[in-house]
């Protein structure tokens, strides 16, 4: 027997019509990609051209689960894409800006594009690569009409004209919700990156999840400051989270600087905002050097990479800002696990509370996580043993795009490249990434927990720990550190600074300061090219 509900299938269309309908007049900030200033605009106007935008893709053609790919900031024209292509049947392909332009031709190409939105800062790479793109029929700017560009380069397109014939009472088709609606690449990978297609379905459930309050909890009474970059798993999903809960939105453009962050904060009274650590280290330096208290600012989502602890003190006791300390991965879409107490642990002393806050959290309904040994024996969630860190659920991925035929389960299970521990209540505390857990003498050191250490140093902006050659232990950590503004540490006092904190022979050999760390365009630490540079130079000294 079947239940008597009503069917309706889980559509990203849904979310857009949601917020137009019942939060309308809720403001969408929207910071413009050149020339700098504010456009403000609502969810209503945003559905209003989506709609557009979807009909017009069809008017050109396009067949559905065609691929129309963006490369663009945090903006609302890019916010109206994510609604109008998926909406419309179609997958919204977010490109990473800053790979090199061997990645993004094949990326284009492996995905078989057939329109690309572009920022204009990015007019040179689709000049430059367009020739190498055969299935793109379209390029369209991301702005109004400019004459001067479009003397110069006939085949170009601009997105108001584009959508300007767009029906505004479009109707959005019903479909599968397995249907995919959104594709993003891997970053950081060996070789070429690897697609990750998501579905309606697991979008949606994702969105749900976001918004539980052991999540992100996402509310009509939030003004939302994603500064996660869109073409980075979809922004970690807020587009569609803040939609279905109706949350003002602040999208930040492309300058995601502590002075611009700061301003946004304080000049629009975001409440939420979402972004990697190395983004917080510079808002906050801001936040000290100007002054500004970040009174609107309730909390902040931190994931991406380990979260230093002294962030999260220096957010609570300076600021009043809760912060959640989050972990996920494109393969994920990207939500794993999140940092919230159980309600038991109100009464710890507040220095056990701290250190609850300083792992990555647990899984939300509909993710699954386990630890298993080399051999993929499951190990006990005791908080101690530590192991590679598998995970399951509704909105993991089966399969990479156009690798079908490649097996990435094990058992149902996707190895997630992380070294972990569980505990009993289910807190996951990442240790290391599988390939940068540093292996002295046998013996197991994290680069993570030595970078949280060192970044609390008050004399530090950031830093990270590698894993470099060692004529007799085969493996030694050294210390990358950049300098906090003004300051000048000694090595000696850096490595001092360890003392107490960590077992001797676990600090770092050596300290190497540089002007800065090499960033992807997430935000992360390139330790791959931090090795390459400094691997050697332990060798190197005791020759």
């Amino acid at each position: 027997m079947l239940g008597q509900m009503m069917t309706k299938p889980l559509l990203i269309s849904s979310l857009i019509e949601h917020a137009a309908r019942y939060h309308g007049d809720t403001p969408i900030v929207s910071v413009n990609t050149t020339g700098g200033g504010v456009e403000h605009t609502n969810w209503a106007s945003v559905a209003m051209n989506a709609r557009k935008l979807g009909s017009v893709l069809n008017q050109i053609g396009l067949d559905p689960q065609d691929r129309v790919a963006t490369i663009a900031w945090n903006n609302r024209r890019h916010l109206e894409i994510y609604y109008g292509v998926s909406g419309a049947g179609f997958v919204c392909h977010t490109i990473n800006p800053r790979l090199f332009p061997e990645q993004l031709v094949y990326i284009v190409n492996h995905a078989e594009d057939k329109v690309l939105f572009i920022e204009e800062t990015f007019l040179p790479l689709a000049v430059n690569l367009r020739d190498q793109m055969p299935t793109l029929e379209h390029i369209v700017m991301m702005g109004p009409r400019n004459e001067k560009l479009a003397a110069e380069h006939d085949w170009l397109e601009f997105y108001d004209d584009f959508i300007a014939p767009g029906d505004m009472h479009f109707t959005w088709p019903e479909f599968d919700e397995l249907t995919a609606s959104s594709l993003c690449y891997t970053s950081g990978t060996t070789g070429h990156p690897k697609g990750v297609l998501y579905s309606h379905r697991s979008t949606m459930l994702h969105s749900f999840s976001t918004n539980s309050r052991d999540v992100i909890g996402y509310s009509a009474a939030d003004v939302v400051m994603p500064v996660v970059p869109m073409f980075h798993v979809n922004a970690w999903g807020a587009p569609y989270g803040c939609a279905m809960s109706g949350s003002a939105m602040v999208m930040p453009g492309p300058d995601l600087h502590g002075e611009a962050l700061v301003k946004l904060i304080d000049n629009h009274g975001v409440t939420c905002a979402m972004g990697v650590p190395t983004i917080w280290l510079g808002l906050l330096a801001y936040a000290k050097k100007s002054g500004s208290r970040l009174e609107s600012l309730e909390r902040t989502v931190i994931g991406g990479s380990a979260c230093p602890p002294s962030m999260i003190t220096e957010f609570r006791e300076l600021y009043g800002v809760d912060t959640i300390h989050a972990w996920g991965m494109t393969e994920l879409s990207p939500l794993g696990s999140a940092n919230h107490p159980l309600a038991k642990h109100h009464s710890l002393p507040p220095e056990e509370q701290q250190r609850l806050r300083e792992n990555q959290g647990r899984p939300p309904f509909g993710i699954d996580l386990k630890i298993v040994d080399d051999d993929y024996h499951d190990l006990p969630m005791d908080g101690v043993l530590q192991g590679d860190l598998l995970v399951q659920g509704h909105w993991v991925l089966d399969s990479y795009f156009r690798m079908e035929d490649t097996e990435i389960l094990h058992d149902g299970w996707f190895a997630t490249g992380d070294v972990s521990t569980l505990d009993p209540n289910g807190y996951m505390t990442i240790r290391d990434r599988s390939k940068d857990i540093i292996k002295s003498g046998g013996e197991w050191i994290s680069s993570v927990e030595l970078e949280n250490i060192a970044v609390g140093h008050p004399k530090l902006a950031n830093a990270a720990v590698i894993g470099v050659e060692h004529p007799k232990w085969d493996e030694r950590p050294v210390l990358i550190a950049v300098a906090a503004e003004g300051e000048t540490p000694t090595a000696e006092e850096l490595l001092a600074y360890y003392d107490g904190k960590i077992a001797k022979w676990q600090i770092p050999d050596t300290v190497i300061f540089a002007d800065a760390l090499p960033l992807n365009a997430t935000g992360k630490v390139l330790k791959r090219t931090l090795r390459e540079q400094y691997g050697k130079v332990l060798i190197e000294a005791a020759s």
